[in-house]
């Protein structure tokens, strides 16, 4: 394993972490409402605004000291040297000995990125200029069915980055679909799904995309050889296979033997990541359904995060604003938790992506070096779409005794204008984070009862039911409107912000061993199921499930 191209502390062994603590057991005696009416500029003060995003951190548990504390712990733990480190193509994913330069995925300057000495500039636009071409012949109809009718309908098969990514982008981007053209995502290896979504689909009218970097992942291609074999069940014949498949893989054999052309194979890279992919050839289905200028511009509004990012001083950066405040809450008021709530139904799949990303990246228990951390890293991410959430989960926000810091996420204008509906959203979703930051107090509650006509005796046992303590924070993050350059510079964001907390708490932010585990398990239980190999080995519990499964489906 490769050393770290910069120099990455222990958190909790460097100076500024006691003051940290110290100064956490102050902050905890302040109330935001208090601070709030004492300090009219405070909105101002705790505002950024960078790449068309802006974002209003006034209501968290922050003083400027804060601030500045937390800017001395990320240059402290190197983070200027391990941004720099990124964009320079180092290895920074150590483990594996690969760079993450996905950020070279939406360049826009005429610069190169070096993978080993080597630029990847020119495939990048290579790979590029491909995905416009196949885009070109989709919308111009010059590529069709077997039966010579235009496609209608595209089917993408992946999981993990190669499903999630593309999907909440083309769902935010759904006002820009070209018309003609339905977008399918098959990710379950449950038959269920594929078998739903083909349902009302034609083999003559559909085209399937299967991403998967190694052509082997076991739910894409277990759902691509299903795929396959409807298409042939219903008039296309082996022959017809390469005009209605293509590949977005690093193993072109394995996919020319599928029966894909080699000219309808689309490159991966080792040096990206499956959830840092949509900007690259995972983001065919994207392309196909904005068009390829629109997804131009989801790259460049990911390049301005970029910039933002690697050029803007450390206390005036949105990411590793972000990331920071993060890092305050996970390590020094012990939150679990982080909840993502999107107030845009075009936004409604943002959570599941950013769970992917944040959880998959720094749902890490040792360091850089494989030693055992002992100070709290990635939180469990989670949300829904505003306002739905405030008649079920919010209850818990509010009232519960959990500590969760959230995201309120929404588009100050709409695409979709029907009297006040966006200006009534935009209400609840201001209302809700001001209810979490100021709450109700005991003597409030009483006062409003009061109003109601209750008695004294009444109010003494209904009161304490509605107070709310309030203090609980939240980060609000507006755009002008969902488009493709907002909603590329909106996930750069996100991802540049899991990178700051990775590089506070020395951990690696691009492998994931844990989900390899289960890879290699399933496949040696599945050829247990299949008769491919014996049940020695196996823990009782997985032998006696498996032998309950094989007898109910009669494969005893």
């Amino acid at each position: 394993m490769s050393e770290l191209p910069y120099t990455s502390n222990y958190p909790n062994t460097l100076p500024i972490w006691s003051q940290l603590q110290e100064h956490q057991a102050k902050v905890k005696q302040l109330h935001l409402r208090e601070e709030f009416s004492k300090d009219p500029q405070r909105a101002e003060r705790f505002f950024q605004k960078a790449a068309g995003i802006y974002l209003d951190y006034s209501k968290n548990l922050i003083t400027d000291e804060t601030i500045k504390l937390l800017t001395q712990l990320a240059n402290d733990a190197g983070l200027p040297a391990a941004i720099k480190a990124m964009f320079n193509g180092e290895k920074i994913n150590n483990s594996e000995e690969r760079p993450a330069l996905h950020v070279a995925l939406r360049n826009q300057a005429a610069v190169p990125y070096k993978v080993d000495g080597t630029d990847v500039m020119p495939e990048v636009k290579a790979a590029l200029n491909q995905m416009e071409r196949f885009v070109w012949s989709i919308h111009s109809a010059q590529w069709r069915g077997y039966t010579n009718k235009r496609f209608t309908d595209i089917v993408h098969l992946g999981i993990g980055g190669s499903y999630l990514g593309p999907k909440v982008v083309s769902a935010a981007l759904k006002p820009y679909w070209k018309a003609g053209l339905n977008l399918h995502y098959v990710a379950n290896i449950d038959g269920t799904h594929i078998t739903e979504e083909l349902k009302h689909l034609s083999p003559e009218s559909t085209l399937f995309i299967i991403a998967s970097k190694s052509f082997g992942t076991q739910e894409t291609i277990m759902n691509a050889k299903s795929a396959k074999a409807w298409f042939l069940r219903n008039g296309g014949l082996e022959e017809d296979v390469h005009k209605h498949f293509v590949a977005i893989t690093a193993n072109k054999q394995k996919a020319y033997n599928f029966g894909i052309r080699e000219e309808n194979i689309f490159p991966m890279w080792d040096w990206v990541g499956g959830r840092y992919s949509l900007w690259s050839t995972i983001g065919l289905p994207i392309a196909l359904t904005i068009g390829i200028e629109n997804f131009k511009n989801l790259l460049a509004g990911a390049y301005d995060m970029d910039e933002h990012f690697r050029t803007a001083p450390l206390d005036h950066n949105i990411p590793v604003i972000l990331g920071l405040l993060g890092v305050w809450y996970s390590n020094f008021f012990n939150a679990d938790s982080h909840a993502i709530l999107p107030y845009d139904h075009y936004l409604r799949a943002l959570p599941a992506h950013i769970q992917q990303l944040d959880m998959e990246s720094n749902g890490k228990s040792v360091t850089h070096k494989g030693e055992a951390v002992d100070w709290s890293t990635g939180p469990i991410i989670w949300g829904g779409a505003g306002a739905n959430g405030q008649h079920a989960y919010h209850q818990l926000l509010h009232q519960g005794t959990h500590f969760l810091p959230a995201d309120f996420i929404m588009p100050l204008r709409t695409h979709n204008h029907i009297g006040d509906h966006h200006a009534l959203l935009l209400s609840n979703c201001l209302s809700q984070s001001q209810a979490l930051m100021q709450g109700k107090t005991l003597e409030e509650a009483k006062a409003e009862l009061k109003a109601q006509g209750k008695t004294d005796s009444q109010i003494d046992e209904l009161a304490p039911h509605k107070v709310i303590p309030g203090n609980r924070p939240s980060n609000t993050i507006l755009f002008e409107k969902s488009t493709p350059r907002t909603i590329g510079a909106l996930i750069a964001m996100y991802e540049h912000k899991v990178f700051v907390q990775g590089v506070i708490w020395n951990i690696n932010s691009f492998d994931q061993w844990g989900v390899e585990l289960g890879k290699e398990l399933g496949e040696h239980i599945y050829q247990i199921i299949t008769g491919e190999n014996e049940t020695n080995g196996q823990d009782s519990s997985t032998k006696h499930l498996i032998e309950l499964f094989k007898k109910i489906n009669n494969r005893i």
